[in-house]
């Protein structure tokens, strides 16, 4: 069964790679690399003593996406591809709907017209919004989203639901995540972003490494124990396993079914100086931040209620705070300038 693996390059996409050949499945990568290098693909072929089929294109591009469909014969689709930064969503909106919810669209076009009705997208916590309360369950209210990013997720579900009422032969499986941090535990994959990163963990990690002077901690004024931004830290590597198991699940689906929206987190909450201290520990090195003014968008708390994905999907994030921190560590220290060693 061949898996299309859209943004297959990336951070969670490189990983995903891993686990899904672990669990027999044969995949094809497509990717842009405007946010990922195919580095990281080298890397992986070595890790999983395999050569890997790289497509490079755009998911905006159809003639792209039919020429791959026909040449492999894609019977479903991993969506990962999509620009992906809080911060930059707010300054470049029309950027991120265009690339994200059109190119979505292009997509289940391609897919409908060669048949290929099954599909795992890679959605996010964010379009929960600003919740009332946490942990965060799956029927919680959505749309209330704080910035454009999580407004083309929260824009793609819909029209993924909408495209299942339309066809409903559509198999559908869609990931809310939290947020993915740490690396594969062989120190030679992991996160890797373009220019200024817009995760925690990778300003961390470069400031231990001595790439930055400082830790900026977007606000301090937040109403949380210590007064920085809760969040609900997810190792990458058990997100990946969840791709997995959310493609057996579909797989295993003889009837009709509707989409399937599962949070995939661990349930704790840690904030932002948490982070640093596990990580100074981790690591044996001192992170020097400083509390800056609050990024737009942002929010104060924000972690899962997991639940739901052990029970549909028999999944569960089984990896520590520690385990994460330890990780990220060996990646940085040895890759300080990620791939571009």
């Amino acid at each position: 069964m061949k898996i299309l693996i859209t943004g297959g390059a990336g951070y969670i996409g490189s990983h995903t790679l891993i686990e899904l050949n672990k669990a027999g499945y044969d995949f094809i990568v497509y990717d842009n690399l405007s946010n990922s290098t195919d580095e990281s693909l080298k890397r992986v072929e070595k890790i999983i003593n395999k050569s890997i089929i790289f497509e490079k294109g755009d998911i905006r591009d159809k003639d792209a996406l039919q020429a791959v469909f026909k040449k492999y014969e894609i019977e479903s689709v991993i969506h990962f591809a999509g620009l992906k930064a809080v911060g930059e969503s707010v300054a470049k909106p029309l950027e991120y709907y265009d690339n994200n919810v059109v190119g979505t669209i292009r997509l289940l076009e391609v897919m409908k017209e060669n048949n290929c009705k099954k599909i795992v997208f890679s959605s996010s916590a964010t379009v929960y919004g600003d919740p009332a309360t946490t942990p965060i369950k799956e029927n919680f209210p959505v749309g209330g989203t704080t910035n454009p990013y999580g407004t083309s997720k929260y824009m793609i579900e819909r029209i993924l639901e909408d495209v299942q009422i339309g066809d409903n032969e559509f198999k559908i499986v869609i990931l809310r995540y939290f947020n993915p941090v740490g690396a594969h535990e062989s120190g030679t994959i992991g996160e890797d972003p373009n220019g200024i990163p817009n995760n925690l963990m990778p300003f961390i990690s470069q400031t231990a490494v001595g790439k930055r002077e400082f830790l900026s901690v977007f606000g301090g004024d937040y109403d949380t124990a210590d007064g920085t931004g809760v969040r609900d830290y997810i190792h990458v590597v058990d997100l990946a396993d969840g791709h997995v198991k959310a493609i057996n699940y579909i797989n295993a689906q003889t009837q009709n079914m509707e989409p399937l929206i599962v949070n995939l987190g661990t349930g704790n909450g840690y904030s932002v100086i948490d982070m640093v201290k596990a990580f100074e520990k981790a690591s044996g090195k001192k992170v020097a931040y400083k509390i800056v003014d609050r990024r737009p968008g942002d929010i104060a708390k924000c972690f899962a209620d997991p639940s739901f994905a052990k029970e549909v999907l028999g999944w569960e994030a089984n990896r520590t705070i520690e385990q994460m921190c330890k990780d990220s560590w060996n990646w940085q220290s040895n890759n300080p300038n990620g791939y571009k060693n």
